[in-house]
C-alpha cells in the first residue's frame, strides 16, 4: 500500500511540474535563453584631440542606441603616443577590433598581417559606391582596401591676414617667398615668429614637400619620392637648394623651442599670435575658427618651387579591422555606421576634412572659405600637381622618426645639409630594394 501511494504521488507531482512548466512558457525555450549575446568590441584611435574624439564618441552612442547587443569601449591615448600603442597592441595580439589605420603606416600594418582586408566586405555596403576614387586609394595597399578614411587631408598655407597687410606682404606664392615673408616678420624681443616650424614628430612634412616641389619637373608622380631617372628625391642639386632653404626658415623665421614641436604645438603657436604661417591639413579650420578672430587669418594655395609648381597629395586615416579580431563582422558594422555620408560628411564639417562620399563634397559648405583653397588647387592640375605618396612602402611606417631624430641633428648644426641628404638617399634606396624582394 506504501509502495502504491507513493508511486501515485510521484505521479501527480511530475504531471504537476510538467503542466506548470508548460504553461509558464508556452512551449517556448525559457528567458534566459532568449537573450542576444552582447558583443564587446574594443576600438582605438590615432589622430586624437579633445573635440575629435567627443565627435566619435557622439557617433558611437548612435550606434549603441541602435546595436543594444554591441558594446564599444573606445581607447584614446595620447596623440604623439597613440601611433606607438597601437603597434605595440597589435603586436602583442590585445583585444583589439577596430583601429584607425594611417595612410603612413597602412603597408607597416599589412607587411606585418595586423589588419584584414575589406575587398570582401564592401559588396554589402550600400553607401560604398559613393566612396571617391582618392579616399579608396588612399586606404589601399596592392589593390586590396584595408581602412574606410573617416576623412581626407590635403595641405595648404594659412596665414596672419592682419600681420601681412601690416607689414605690406603678399600672401606667399613661393617657398623662397614664404622663407622671405617669415624671416622679415620675426622679432624674437616681442615673441613673433614667421613660420610655425614642426621639428618633432611629422616634422619630414615641410622638408619633403619642398624637396618635391623643387625636384618638380624631374620627379616620378607615380612613385614621389623617386625621380624619373630612378634615383631618390635626395640625389638632386635641386634637393641641396631646397635642404637649405629649409634651415634658414628655421634658423632665421621660426621659434629655436619651435625644433622639439608637433602637431598641437605649431597649431597653437599660431592661433596664440606667436606665429604668421602655418602649412597644415584642413583639420585645423575649426580650431582656427573657434580660437582666432574672423578677419585675422585667410588661407592660400600650397607654394610652389622654382618652376612654378607645388606638389600636392590628398593623405587620409581611417577605419579598419584587425586580423586577429574575434568580432569582424561586428567590427564592418560599425565602421559602416561611422562611415555613412551622414556621420562622414558631420565628422568632416565639425573637425574641418574632406569628407570620403562624392555626394558630401557637392555641399556649398566645402565650396567657400577656407575650404575653396583646396578646390582652386583641384582646378589648376598643371601647377599644383597631384603625385601618389609612398603608402606602399613598409619604410615608410618610419621614415617620419627617421627623418625627425636626423633633420634634428642637422638643424642643430651636428650634421651638415650633404650628409642628411646622403642619409635620406640611402634609407628611400633601400626600402625601393626591399620591396623588389
Amino acid at each position: 500500500m506504501k509502495t502504491w501511494m507513493l508511486s501515485a504521488l510521484t505521479a501527480v507531482m511530475v504531471f504537476t511540474l510538467t503542466t506548470a512548466c508548460s504553461s509558464s512558457n508556452d512551449g517556448k525555450k525559457p528567458d534566459s535563453g532568449s537573450k542576444e549575446k552582447v558583443i564587446t568590441l574594443r576600438m582605438i584611435e590615432s589622430l586624437t584631440s579633445p573635440s575629435r574624439t567627443a565627435l566619435i564618441k557622439a557617433s558611437i552612442d548612435k550606434f549603441m542606441a541602435q546595436n543594444t547587443n554591441i558594446k564599444v569601449e573606445l581607447i584614446s591615448p595620447p596623440f604623439d603616443q597613440a601611433d606607438n600603442k597601437i603597434r605595440t597592441m597589435l603586436a602583442a595580439k590585445q583585444p583589439l577590433d577596430v583601429l584607425e589605420v594611417r595612410d603612413l603606416n597602412v603597408a607597416e600594418f599589412v607587411n606585418n598581417n595586423y589588419v584584414e582586408p575589406l575587398n570582401d566586405y564592401t559588396g554589402s555596403w550600400s553607401d560604398f559606391g559613393t566612396v571617391t576614387a582618392v579616399a579608396k586609394s588612399v586606404a589601399s595597399v596592392k589593390d586590396k582596401l584595408y581602412f574606410i578614411p573617416n576623412g581626407l587631408y590635403q595641405r595648404q598655407l594659412f596665414y596672419r591676414a592682419d600681420w601681412l597687410k601690416e607689414a605690406g606682404i603678399n600672401a606667399p606664392v613661393t617657398y623662397e617667398e614664404l622663407v622671405n615673408a617669415s624671416v622679415k616678420l620675426t622679432d624674437a624681443a616681442k615673441n613673433r615668429y614667421g613660420f610655425s616650424f614642426r621639428g618633432g614628430p611629422g616634422a619630414n612634412g615641410v622638408p619633403d614637400t619642398l624637396i618635391q616641389a623643387y625636384d618638380a619637373d624631374k620627379i616620378n608622380v607615380d612613385d614621389a619620392m623617386f625621380l624619373k631617372d630612378g634615383g631618390t628625391i635626395y640625389s638632386s642639386p635641386e634637393a641641396k637648394t631646397a635642404l637649405d632653404l629649409y634651415v634658414k626658415l628655421y634658423k632665421e623665421g621660426s621659434p629655436p623651442d619651435s625644433i622639439n614641436w608637433g602637431f598641437q604645438e605649431q597649431v597653437q603657436a599660431f592661433t596664440s599670435g606667436v606665429t604668421a604661417f602655418l602649412l597644415q591639413d584642413p583639420d585645423v579650420i575649426q580650431v582656427l575658427s573657434e580660437n582666432m578672430q574672423e578677419g585675422t587669418w585667410a588661407t592660400a594655395p600650397m607654394p610652389t618651387g622654382p618652376s612654378g609648381k607645388a606638389m600636392i597629395s590628398a593623405g587620409g586615416a581611417g577605419w579598419g579591422i584587425t586580423s586577429h579580431s574575434e568580432n569582424k563582422e561586428a567590427a564592418w558594422k560599425l565602421i559602416t555606421f561611422l562611415s555613412s555620408p551622414e556621420e562622414n560628411t558631420q565628422l568632416s564639417k565639425s573637425h574641418g576634412t574632406v569628407p570620403i562620399h562624392s555626394s558630401a563634397t557637392e555641399d556649398e559648405f566645402f565650396q567657400k572659405g577656407p575650404y575653396k583653397t583646396l578646390l582652386d588647387m583641384t582646378n589648376k592640375p598643371d601647377t599644383f600637381i597631384n603625385f601618389k605618396p609612398p603608402f606602399e612602402y613598409p619604410a615608410n611606417g618610419q621614415w617620419g622618426t627617421v627623418a625627425m631624430e636626423s633633420g634634428q641633428a642637422m638643424l642643430l648644426g651636428q650634421t651638415s645639409v650633404e650628409d642628411t641628404l646622403t642619409k635620406w638617399n640611402e634609407y628611400w634606396a633601400k626600402a625601393k630594394a626591399d620591396m623588389k624582394k
